[in-house]
């Protein structure tokens, strides 16, 4: 089979690819192994809900439609918008459709599936950056009689056993989880490296309200000193509640769960925390000053201040002058561990040589290092925003761009 751009994965940014590719006219087809939404059907606890409002749900040519833009989405009404958008686009989605191998050919590619093959001249690899957990090695060395689960296994506090629970990372993810395991009545540890505080509300309006006003959240790639270090920055501590609750570490530390610093590894059944837990702490809220003073200063540009509340600042995170630097995986304070720590892509089906040392694929603001190769729906492929579903959009109308200016200088008389 042939057809000119072969997108591989189903989620919202093949999705949003596919609608561009059809309003230019291009034929594809989107080769997706599940379902559209796989992730959020089947890879995500309970009472996960979207970071994003709702009013942020935005792709290209369909926006949030329901009663509630000020909400957030919980995972079952991600995975309805996500139908919902694939219906009224008409995606050319291919569900049970495992790609095995795109290869490069003399013309083109070659997409290999457990279906068939397609040869096209165009690939857009949307399989996202969580596919899988992104466990520490050391990890290999927990008792065998501790629980251990990572984020894509957890549902809720009723599947683990009864004891306390450490959970290792403190970046969206770890802090919700954690939050919610406390709440249930155990005992909860948390290990604490780099993270990014952010309160869920500021001056009236929440979080990502003002970072899209004040352009925050469309900084682009080629604007900032290091964009290597940019995209490995953890997602901001927050939350979709009922009650735009902030989940930064001093309301963790406010309902008893206990900090220390990043797990370092593992000893003869004892757990080794690193010594930084306070310069990680400070650090963070240093940062987030300096999201507040930007906010403050486009604030003031427009003329927003009076119609407002005033600026004000948060207290600095909480930390015990002495936090435990180990623990013993084997006194039974510990029961379960989980593996908060952040996600890696899958890239192990792509035949073609364009993935770095780390296995991560060699872009230029989502133009692959291989002709005809495009990614889309990793973090900060192009913005600041690029892993929201809002980011999705602006990425695919930008990439389209650029897949159709290659196709033309493929079809160009002097290219023949």
């Amino acid at each position: 089979m042939r057809t000119t751009t072969v997108v591989v994965g189903g989620g919202q940014s093949g999705l949003a690819m596919s609608q561009c590719l059809s309003v230019r006219s291009i034929d594809h087809v989107i080769l997706e192994r599940n379902e559209v939404a796989h992730s959020w059907r089947h890879e995500r606890w309970d009472s996960l809900r979207l970071l994003t409002p709702n009013w942020q749900c935005r792709l290209p040519g369909f926006d949030y439609r329901g009663d509630d833009p000020d909400g957030f989405m919980s995972a079952h009404q991600v995975v309805n918008f996500m139908a919902e958008y694939a219906k009224v686009i008409a995606a050319p989605v291919m569900d049970g459709t495992t790609v095995t191998s795109v290869r490069r050919t003399r013309d083109g590619y070659r997409v290999t599936t457990e279906q068939g093959e397609w040869t096209c001249p165009t690939v857009v690899v949307a399989t996202g950056a969580f596919n899988l957990p992104n466990v520490p090695a050391f990890a290999t060395a927990v008792p065998p009689e501790i629980a251990t689960l990572t984020p894509m296994e957890y549902r809720n506090p009723d599947q683990l056993r009864q004891g306390g629970v450490m959970v290792v990372g403190a970046s969206a993810t770890g802090v919700q989880i954690a939050s919610e395991i406390r709440r249930s009545g155990r005992e909860v540890i948390l290990a604490v490296g780099e993270h990014v505080r952010g309160p869920r509300s500021y001056r009236g309006r929440d979080i990502h309200w003002w970072m899209e006003a004040a352009g925050v959240l469309d900084e682009r790639y080629d604007e900032v000193d290091d964009i290597v270090r940019a995209r490995r920055v953890p997602s901001m501590q927050l939350a979709g509640s009922d009650d735009r609750a902030t989940f930064d570490l001093n309301a963790l530390t406010s309902i008893g769960v206990k900090l220390v610093g990043r797990f370092a590894g593992v000893n003869d059944g004892r757990a080794q925390f690193s010594g930084s837990l306070r310069n990680k702490c400070e650090l963070a809220d240093l940062k987030l000053g300096r999201l507040l003073d930007t906010i403050d200063e486009w604030a003031a540009a427009n003329s927003l201040d009076d119609s407002v509340p005033p600026p004000h600042r948060f207290e600095p995170t909480a930390v015990d002058p002495s936090p435990r630097l180990g623990l013993d995986l084997t006194s039974g304070e510990i029961e379960t561990i989980i593996w908060a720590t952040g996600f890696r892509p899958d890239y192990s089906w792509l035949g073609v040589d364009v993935l770095d040392a780390k296995g991560m694929i060699r872009h230029e603001g989502g133009v692959v290092d291989s002709p005809g190769i495009y990614l889309i729906g990793t973090p900060f492929l192009r913005r600041r925003k690029s892993s929201f579903i809002d980011g999705s959009r602006a990425d695919a109308e930008d990439l389209i761009d650029e897949l159709s200016a290659y196709l033309g200088r493929r079809a160009s008389p002097a290219r023949r």
